[in-house]
């Protein structure tokens, strides 16, 4: 989110057929429009097209893109306001899609100023001299936005811009145009320019955008620059920085013609889209395990234990995901450097395979383990939960697995997992556990088609997806009270009779 991207960065190749000259632009019968005529009557065509609007764009479709639609539809500037990971920069960034592919400018202009409206003194003479002749060139809307996020020590020469004393001295006037180096909003003209946590920028350094919002023009060390600019203002805060601590200025908030509340994913099944969307996944994670992570994440955002006003990152179910691949692509790499192999019998009623080979990097439920304290760092406990963070993070984790193994596996004859333990019977799994030797463990279990199906592993699993459905069976049935579970010292997890 800390990213300043800048709105003069390299732009791609223009097409050989675009209009080289002001009069080849005239003769096409293009129109300026201004940035927010733009993007209206761009979304309007994909509304009409059925096209997609905001790509990448998950568990908003009834609820903030509407209101965003509608803030764009009116021209009005927005702050989205949400808790941390909500995808309010994602959001924001995708507004520069509903821009033109490419629109003139006039070459060298610092403005990216359009060459049938320039704005500075410079570009008004250029054009009135060279007329139709004047040579244009095309900006691609990859670099028609920047953002800025908003720090204590932003000051206004970065937002806006400062008088440069080398221009001075060659001997300009306060008053000339020539004399400024703009900053990052005016260099995003004709774009979309967005601060992030805009409540995070001082007060004094606030006030230098309200001209910016209202009037359209800038004020640069107390000179006042008829400079109309033209571009879409979009700003993201924390709601309990800006309702409660009362940090952006009360004219700025009114100077925003929409406020629009973000959320995170409202059920289960956006959370999983979300992960599935976002995680960048190093090994295979079923999807029993991924759905453990979703409610693990709601859970977490839901526990009293949390504090509900930090909230937690959609970051965080994403990040757990890429931790539970790693923790199977651990496993894989130090089996393999073991010359450990896969090479047993499975289950006949698994459809298993038993040829020797290496093993697959398959995420199992015990790897879900290793979460707990790695993300520990992402969630803000109310402060009575001092020193018991990790013992919270797991419990919840029990809970989310619970809850996906009875939503799962609810109504299935678990019977056959239960009589591998009778009479003193034990299975040890763990992270150095191989598929194989989980499975010789377990050998044929009467039942065992039926729950890899209702996991959605299919009819002819591999040796490692059937070794994590049988491992989620087995946590499964401890969490409700029908197999006993020890640790041993070395970490592997023995599952047992309860007596």
């Amino acid at each position: 989110m800390g990213r300043v991207t800048a709105p003069n960065q390299v732009s791609p190749v223009p097409p050989a057929d675009l209009p080289s000259t002001l009069g080849e632009l005239r003769a096409t019968g293009h129109q300026y429009r201004t940035v927010k005529q733009e993007l209206r009557d761009n979304l309007l065509a994909r509304m009409g097209s059925g096209e997609e609007r905001f790509p990448g764009i998950v568990g908003y479709e009834d609820t903030v893109l509407p209101e965003v639609e509608r803030a764009l539809l009116a021209g009005h500037d927005m702050v989205l306001l949400g808790e941390r990971g909500q995808g309010k920069t994602r959001l924001i960034r995708s507004l520069g899609g509903l821009l033109d592919e490419w629109t003139p400018v006039i070459p060298g202009s610092v403005l990216n100023e359009h060459p049938m409206h320039p704005i500075t003194p410079a570009s008004r003479a250029l054009v009135d001299s060279a007329g139709d002749d004047l040579p244009i060139g095309w900006l691609h809307r990859s670099v028609r936005y920047g953002e800025k996020l908003a720090t204590p020590d932003t000051s206004v020469g970065d937002l806006i811009g400062d008088v440069d004393p080398i221009r001075l001295a060659q001997g300009r006037t306060l008053g000339d145009p020539e004399t400024i180096h703009f900053g990052l909003v005016p260099r995003t003209n004709r774009g979309v320019f967005a601060v992030n946590e805009l409540p995070d920028l001082a007060e004094r350094i606030q006030v230098a955008l309200l001209n910016v919002l209202e009037e359209r023009d800038i004020q640069v060390r107390g000179y006042q620059l008829r400079l109309p600019l033209d571009l879409l203002l979009v700003a993201s805060a924390n709601p309990e920085d800006y309702t409660n601590r009362g940090r952006i200025i009360t004219p700025l908030k009114d100077r925003f013609g929409a406020e629009i509340r973000t959320h995170y994913p409202l059920d289960l099944d956006l959370e999983l889209a979300l992960i599935r969307q976002e995680a960048d996944l190093v090994a295979v994670v079923p999807e029993h395990v991924l759905e453990v992570l979703a409610r693990f994440a709601r859970d977490v955002r839901e526990s009293p234990s949390v504090d509900p006003r930090s909230g937690v990152s959609a970051r965080f179910a994403i990040a757990a995901a890429e931790t539970v691949a790693a923790a199977a692509l651990r496993r894989s790499g130090l089996l393999a450097g073991a010359g450990a192999g896969t090479g047993t019998a499975a289950s006949a009623s698994a459809g298993v395979g038993a040829a020797s080979r290496p093993e697959a990097p398959v995420a199992r439920i015990g790897d879900t383990v290793s979460v707990t304290s790695t993300l520990r760092g992402k969630v803000e406990f109310e402060s009575g939960e001092e020193g018991r963070e990790t013992e919270v993070l797991a419990h919840l984790l029990r809970t989310a697995t619970a809850e996906t193994f009875r939503a799962r596996l609810a109504g299935l004859d678990l019977s056959g997992f239960t009589a591998i333990v009778a009479e003193g019977g034990a299975v040890e799994t763990g992270e150095l556990i191989s598929s194989a030797e989980l499975l010789r463990q377990v050998g044929t279990v009467p039942g065992l088609a039926k729950v890899l199906d209702r996991l959605g592993l299919g009819d002819a699993p591999s040796p490692e997806e059937a070794a994590a459905g049988i491992e989620f069976v087995l946590e499964g049935l401890h969490l409700t009270r029908r197999l006993g579970k020890d640790v041993t010292d070395s970490g592997r997890t023995v599952y047992g009779d309860r007596d």
